[in-house]
This record gives structure tokens, C-alpha cells and sequence, in this order.
């Protein structure tokens, strides 16, 4: 039956209405919107092309990552040697590796099965261990061991890199107290950087070249935190605020027991015994002797991970860690754990990033951008609702109304989520207002079909919205696909046109089908029509 109850058209306009109550925080002055609820102040945000700003692109110097690991691998090389106690008379590097000569050639067995314990395993996101080692060692009768980095360990550490440059990164722009900057992998070893609004890109630059620092310290439990607040820190004390609470204060000791130079590694990974999340982490030879000394001397008090002045986490120290590795536990989430290691890894920069490319973007021709995009979307939508009002009558102007709300719910939606509106975002929404008028017209036509095969008005129009309807959704849901297949493989531009056109899906289902049903309903009620307006 055509019938709408009351319960469903109150729940429909209730939808609408909150939808379209989101869009007004765009039309308010910043001093107004500051004065409405907090869940009122999101607003849609303009991209890089629309407002102006700067535009980097970055690289990560690969060859100093080959360099570093070298230098590591040397130092590690030294260790292991050591500690089987192991004689050799060269180590150094060779070509793109590190060989090492033996003393006694009785030792080469043992020396390369302890060595090829450094060898760490590749391991992908997705397919979990590849199989593959960073690491080949090889050695020669003669007592001479060679450790060379594999391509895929080379290319896992310059991924690894990219992903702790673009923390680090992203930390020292949102310093600049910037809306939406957007940073993102661009191909294997680059780092594009848009900031809307910035017209100083050597700011930027000089911003983006600071590394953050990283210190391991003693928490100062002589005295409650309050107690420093109320009266003065202790001379080799001061108080620091936390990364994730600033609320939450620390009185840390100002000597720094290990520096973040001198950590080699950080991963999430699962305790053995409650496999709960934990992080572990690893220094180098120098880290590892400091760090060990540091935890012999302070088990059961509490040490600070402090970055950029800000702690990070605050473990206790529940015994010595005197084997250079240790394991970071807490009520972590698998979430919270991989962001604290990518932290702990993202202390100072892994490589020197290169600028490659770098542009300036004029608020000028942001504005020409919005004057044409708003042009287009005018004219578009003129000449949608003339023709669907010269096509069905009463039921174009239903159309119609349905269509402006699709656009007001579409705002109100990036409103909510604070989406970045870009110039292919204003194309993504004309495209879907040609796509939300499409469903109605698949609507219309075949309740025309059935009208004229002799069915009665209520009918033909019951009709025509459920033949129609599966019709509807696999159209929709083929763009979606489409759409959302953009969003995951495509970048900058590309995403913000994907994540309005998902939206416009979102909203044409809403306003094609369920608030034209309605309003068509409520047309019938009020006219008891025997006949089709088109």
C-alpha cells in the first residue's frame, strides 16, 4: 500500500532536518560557531586548491639508509663476535656490505650461525612473514664472513622509513596549528605535504627539517606532582605534560638516561604469557650498556619516554634490562600499541627527506577555483530541475525539492566527518546530482509503465518504487564499489572526489527513494490524482 505512517515521515524529516542542521556551522562566523554545542562546530574544510597554501614533495634519501645500516651492522657484528668470543682481525665494509675476517678458521661454523642470528624476517601487513630475511651471510674457507642487506630488507626499511618520516612529519605541521594538511606516500620513497592556508612554504620547510627529539628519563617520585606544581620542581626536576592527556603531568627528572639516538627499533608485538599487546624496543651497543646500568639501579620506580617534551608512556621498570631489548606493557590496544612504536621509532628522522618538488598556491586562483566550481554546480543543478519539471510536472518538483535536500545532506555529512572539500570534490558533487535525479527518473518511468498497463494510480505507484527500487540500489552500489576503489588506490584529488561521490550514494538512496516515496504519499493524500501529472 502507498501508506506513510506518521512514525516514518516524523523519522524521515528528523533525518533530514539533523542532516541539514550540520551544514549551518559553514555559514556562521567563527565567533558564532564557537557558541554552539561542540558537536555543531565541524565544518567542511577547503583543500589546498581551493584556499591557497603550500605544496612539498619530499624524498627519503635511500642511500643514507644503506649507510646506516651499515654502520649498524658493524656495531652488531662487533657485539655478537664479542660476546661468542669470536677473534677476528678486519671488519669493514665491502661494496654494498660488511665482511669480517677471521682469526682461527675453526671458528667460521660458529661465527656464521651466530651471525645469521641477525638476520631479522620481512613481514608484510597483509601476509603476515614473507619468508624472507634482510640479511645475507655468506662466508668463504679462507675465515671471511660477508653480511649483505637484501634488496627486499632494503626496500622494507625505506617503507619503514617513509612511514616514520610521515609521523614525524605530520607531528611538526600540525605545530603550525593548520586545518587539514594533508600528508601522504606518494609512490615508494616520497612524502607529499599539502597545507592549506600556509603562504610560507620555507617555514614549512625549515619546520619539516627539525628532528624530534627523544630521551629516556627517571620519573621524579620524591615528591608528588602536585606538590611541584603548588611549590617549585626540584632543580634536577621539571614537570611534563603527557602526548596523549595534557592534563596528565609528570615530574620527570631532567638527566637523560638513554637518548633516542641510541634506539635502534620499536614494534607492536603480543605478550607471550597474557598475549595482550605490548611494544618492544632495541638500542644499539651504547644504548644498551647505558639502558642496562639505568634499570639495574632504578627497579620498581617509574621511567618517562619523552618526546618533544612530552611524555609518551611512563612504565615501571619491573627488573634489569641488561640485554639491549626490552618490552613496553600496559592496557594497550593493538591500535595504541603500534602508534607508541611508531613514536618510539619516529624520535628523530630516519634519513634526510629531499625536497623535490615545491609550489605555492595563490589564494587567488583558490578563489577562481571555487567561483568556477560554484558556477558549474549552479547551472548543473538549474538545468536539472527545468528539465525534470518539464518532464513530470508535480513529480519533477518533488524531484526537485528531494534533490536540494541531497545536496544539503551531502554538506551536512562532510560537515560531520570534516572532509576536505577539493575542486574534483565540486565536480564529484554535480556528477551526483545528475546520478540522485537518475533514480528518480527510473522511478517515474516505471510507474508510468504501470499506470498505462491498466493498474490504478495508488498501484502503479507502489509499483513503480519497488520494481524500481532493486534497480536503484545496483546502480548505486556498482559506483560505490567504484568509488571506494578510488578512495584506496588513489591519492590527494582522487580521494576527495571519491569520499563526496560515496556521500552523494549515501544521500540518493535517502532522498531519491525514501523522501520522494513520502512526499508523493502525502501529494496523493492531499489529491486523491486518478491520473499521472506527466
Amino acid at each position: 500500500m502507498l501508506h506513510y505512517s506518521r512514525t516514518k515521515t516524523i523519522l524521515t524529516l528528523l533525518v533530514v532536518a539533523l542532516g541539514l542542521l550540520f551544514v549551518v556551522p559553514n555559514l556562521l562566523s567563527p565567533q558564532a560557531r564557537a557558541r554552539l554545542p561542540s558537536f555543531l562546530q565541524n565544518t567542511i574544510v577547503l583543500g589546498l586548491d581551493l584556499q591557497g597554501g603550500s605544496h612539498i614533495l619530499l624524498e627519503v634519501d635511500a642511500q643514507a639508509l644503506r649507510n646506516e645500516k651499515l654502520e649498524a651492522l658493524r656495531d652488531q657484528v662487533r657485539t655478537a663476535l664479542r660476546d661468542a668470543r669470536i677473534g677476528y682481525t678486519g671488519l669493514g665494509n665491502a661494496g654494498q656490505g660488511v665482511q669480517v675476517r677471521l682469526r682461527d678458521v675453526a671458528d667460521l661454523q660458529a661465527a656464521t650461525t651466530k651471525l645469521r642470528e641477525l638476520r631479522n624476517p620481512i613481514s608484510s601487513s597483509l601476509l603476515g612473514n614473507t619468508g624472507q630475511f634482510d640479511l645475507d651471510v655468506t662466508n668463504t674457507p679462507d675465515g671471511l664472513v660477508t653480511l649483505t642487506p637484501t634488496e627486499a630488507g632494503v626496500d622494507a626499511r625505506i617503507r619503514s622509513a617513509v612511514d616514520q618520516s610521515i609521523e614525524i612529519v605530520r607531528r611538526r605541521v600540525d605545530e603550525l596549528g593548520t586545518t587539514e594538511p594533508s600528508i601522504q606516500r606518494q609512490g615508494a620513497d616520497r612524502i607529499l605535504v599539502q597545507v592549506p592556508g600556509l603562504q610560507d612554504p620555507q617555514r614549512l620547510k625549515e619546520l619539516i627539517g627539525t628532528t624530534a627529539k627523544l630521551t629516556f628519563r627517571m620519573v621524579d617520585v620524591t615528591m608528588p606532582v602536585q606538590q611541584a606544581e603548588a611549590t617549585r620542581p626540584p632543580p634536577e626536576s621539571e614537570i611534563l605534560v603527557g602526548a596523549e592527556n595534557p592534563n596528565e603531568k609528570y615530574l620527570v627528572e631532567k638527566r637523560i638516561l638513554v637518548a633516542g639516538e641510541d634506539l635502534v627499533d620499536a614494534q607492536p608485538g603480543f605478550s607471550q604469557q597474557t598475549n595482550e599487546p605490548i611494544v618492544s624496543f632495541r638500542f644499539n651497543s651504547n644504548g644498551a650498556r647505558r639502558f642496562a646500568t639505568a634499570t639495574q639501579q632504578n627497579v620498581g620506580k617509574p621511567f618517562a619516554i619523552v618526546l618533544d617534551n612530552k611524555v609518551i608512556s611512563a612504565p615501571r621498570i619491573n627488573e634489569p634490562i641488561t640485554g639491549g631489548s626490552g618490552q613496553i606493557s600496559g592496557s594497550f590496544t593493538v591500535e595504541s600499541a603500534n602508534n607508541l612504536a611508531i613514536l618510539l621509532r619516529a624520535g628523530a628522522l630516519p634519513a634526510p627527506l629531499t625536497v623535490v618538488e615545491e609550489r605555492t598556491v595563490g589564494p587567488g586562483l583558490g578563489q577562481d577555483s571555487i567561483d568556477a566550481g560554484t558556477k558549474a554546480t549552479i547551472y548543473a543543478a538549474i538545468f536539472v530541475v527545468i528539465f525534470m519539471f518539464a518532464t513530470y510536472g508535480t513529480f519533477g518538483l518533488i524531484a526537485n525539492i528531494a534533490l536540494i535536500i541531497h545536496v544539503g545532506l551531502i554538506f551536512g555529512l562532510m560537515s560531520l566527518i570534516g572532509a576536505t572539500l577539493t575542486l574534483p570534490g565540486i565536480a564529484g558533487i554535480v556528477l551526483t546530482i545528475g546520478t540522485a535525479v537518475d533514480s528518480n527518473v527510473l522511478i517515474y518511468e516505471r510507474i508510468r509503465e504501470e499506470f498505462h498497463s491498466g493498474r490504478s494510480m495508488v498501484s502503479a505507484i507502489q509499483a513503480g518504487f519497488e520494481r524500481a527500487f532493486a534497480t536503484i540500489v545496483d546502480s548505486n552500489s556498482t559506483m560505490a564499489i567504484a568509488a571506494v576503489i578510488l578512495f584506496l588506490l588513489g591519492s590527494g584529488p582522487v580521494k576527495g572526489f571519491a569520499v563526496v561521490f560515496v556521500l552523494g550514494i549515501l544521500t540518493t538512496v535517502i532522498t531519491a527513494v525514501t523522501m520522494t516515496r513520502m512526499m508523493i504519499a502525502l501529494w496523493y493524500r492531499w489529491t486523491r490524482a486518478k491520473a499521472l501529472p506527466f
